[in-house]
């Protein structure tokens, strides 16, 4: 171009590159907030490390193998540091910061699939060659000139480029590091490890939505002239109209499959649709959008449970149901609802079985050739951590991290080996209330209460503490100790569904109040308890009293009832 380049077109590729960077934000908040907090850390440093190391090994040979000069339609010719001129209406480097961004997006996606089981040095050398390599080959048949390119084969702004490619080099890699621990009972049923926190996820999904806009939209790589603003307008209604199709599809099936609506199952509806829609949202009119994005939201569902009950995958975000799954689904119906050239627009089936094919080539390509480099990997440096570096979590034992939350504490880890959840125990209805006989017998006589010492221990629904705090400091309790802890009744509760898979009732959520007293009648602080903490369900808690030998105050050294007055 000669230094001729169009400000509007620059701007806006410009933009797209921006938009398409910050998804590696939202990327870490969904895969974050649907594992556990002890691995929290480890996720971030992973989506942060993917980027880093992709943007380096893309810019030394990655850009080249796939924009370079075509070589026999297989792969470009080598361009070491990008040092040719790629210019168009815009800057080589432009385009160059563009591509670095979809690179990462490709390389990021299988990290949450592998999430709490891989070592991190072997996610940075799995990062490094799928940037250098498999991407960009595979990139370079479909958007550098290569072989399905020249087929006619179409994929807008990356189904099967980006999402496919990470989607099954996913697949690839959970299937050869295997399940978590305690993923699989004994007779290989899986069961429910919840994430720690759905309100990350939702903001990496509403982050990801933003950001998809730019993913798609701007791929025009141009705003000059009419037909490309009318595109650009078209892009984005057909985006938004996919995602939020699935995001209805899938929450409706969540609710008539498991008689709830999903809300982890619900938020991957929405990135199933933006996945699917990718690939075809510049040829398909917005009906055609609407029809790709709830055919994705079922597709997810069921691939979910496919790859969770069939294949036995443990895949804790959803990333091979998303971008597996709905990325070669969304590719294929291109030739089913392109405008021009659909088969239900009238097009025939040449389109169709172009799509086919394409996908069919890149699915090969990816599972050959990530099925050698997660086996060599395993080979040499290992790929999964230890049993012992599993149990603790991967923040301590691979970052020193002690916990990525400051201190919080979370239910939802593995104790002695066993699934925990972070799910409290539901409300039962009012006509399905356990009937409860509220009983006054006295616990002590204030005669041989006086100078004596009483620790109460109330274990409850975390729900109730504020209540139960409350209550105790107007009767004048002037301190209490207060635990997390899990545990259960005879009662194992109801059955609980996360992401299709029944949640383990066996252990609990449960908030555990020490108090000790002496001058507060232990009887009022049991009848208080009993009155704040009733609601007739089962759950409500116990109530146990223990004799106190002593308390002695370090700071001063009192002892005995001195020591509970004036508290620290």
């Amino acid at each position: 171009m000669d230094g001729v380049f169009s400000s509007v077109d620059t701007i806006w590729v410009l933009l797209g590159a921006t938009l398409v960077f910050f998804m590696q934000a939202g990327f870490a908040m969904v895969e974050s907030g649907f594992t556990r907090a002890k691995n929290a850390g480890n996720i971030i440093m992973k989506n942060l490390m993917d980027f880093a190391i992709g943007t380096i090994i893309f810019w030394i040979v990655g850009f080249g193998l796939m924009f370079g000069e075509d070589i026999a339609g297989f792969v470009g010719s080598f361009d070491f540091f990008i040092q040719g001129n790629y210019d168009s209406t815009f800057p080589t480097f432009v385009f160059v910061i563009f591509q670095t961004v979809f690179c990462a997006t490709a390389a990021t996606i299988v990290s949450g699939a592998m999430a709490e089981r891989t070592k991190f040095s072997a996610y940075c050398l799995y990062s490094l060659i799928i940037s250098a390599v498999i991407y960009p080959i595979s990139g370079h048949w479909i958007w550098g000139g290569g072989w399905l390119a020249e087929a006619g084969f179409h994929d807008f702004a990356g189904s099967t480029a980006v999402h496919m490619v990470g989607g099954v080099a996913a697949l690839v890699g959970a299937k050869i590091l295997g399940p978590r621990i305690g993923k699989y009972d004994k007779k290989g049923k899986p069961r429910a490890i919840p994430g720690h926190s759905l309100a990350l996820g939702a903001l990496g999904v509403f982050i990801l939505w933003f950001c998809w806009f730019g993913f798609n939209g701007c791929s025009t790589v141009s705003m000059t002239g009419d037909a490309s603003l009318i595109s650009a307008g078209n892009i984005f209604v057909n985006t938004n109209l996919a995602a939020a199709s699935a995001t209805v599809v899938a929450m409706l099936v969540t609710w008539f499959i498991y008689k709830k609506p999903d809300v982890s199952m619900t938020l991957n509806g929405s990135l199933a649709g933006l996945v699917a829609i990718t690939a075809g949202c510049d040829l398909v009119d917005p009906f055609g959008a609407a029809i790709i994005g709830a055919l994705a939201g079922g597709i997810m569902i069921f691939a979910v449970w496919f790859i969770d009950h069939v294949l036995k995958i443990d895949d804790p975000v959803g990333a091979i149901a998303v971008h597996g799954f709905c990325g070669a689904s969304g590719t294929i119906f291109v030739g089913l609802f392109a405008v021009e050239g659909g088969l239900f627009y009238g097009g025939g089936t040449s389109m169709l079985l172009t799509q086919l094919m394409g996908v069919g080539a890149v699915l090969i390509w990816v599972v050959c050739t990530m099925t050698i480099v997660f086996l060599v990997i395993k080979k040499t440096i290992g790929l999964r951590v230890s049993e012992h570096e599993e149990l603790v979590g991967l923040d301590l034992e691979e970052h020193g991290l002690q916990s990525a939350y400051g201190g919080f504490v979370f239910e939802n880890e593995y104790i002695g080996g066993a699934t925990d959840v972070d799910i409290p125990e539901p409300a039962v209805p009012l006509e399905d209330a356990v009937p409860v006989e509220v009983h006054s017998k006295k616990i002590r006589d204030k005669e041989k209460a006086e100078g004596k010492m009483t620790k109460v221990v109330i274990v409850t629904n975390p729900e109730r503490f504020d209540a139960l705090k409350t209550a105790m400091d107007r009767i004048g309790v002037m301190g209490m100790t207060v635990t997390r802890v899990l545990g259960c009744g005879t009662q194992r509760g109801q059955i609980e569904y996360y992401r299709g898979a029944e949640v383990d009732m066996e252990l609990l959520p449960k908030l555990k109040a020490e108090i000790v007293v002496s001058a507060v009648p232990v009887e009022l602080v049991v009848e208080t308890a009993k009155k704040t903490l009733y609601t007739g369900n089962i759950g409500d808690g116990k109530i146990f009293i223990y004799d106190v030998e002593n308390v002695i105050k370090i700071r001063t050294g009192e002892e005995g009832v001195d020591a509970l007055k004036n508290e620290d």
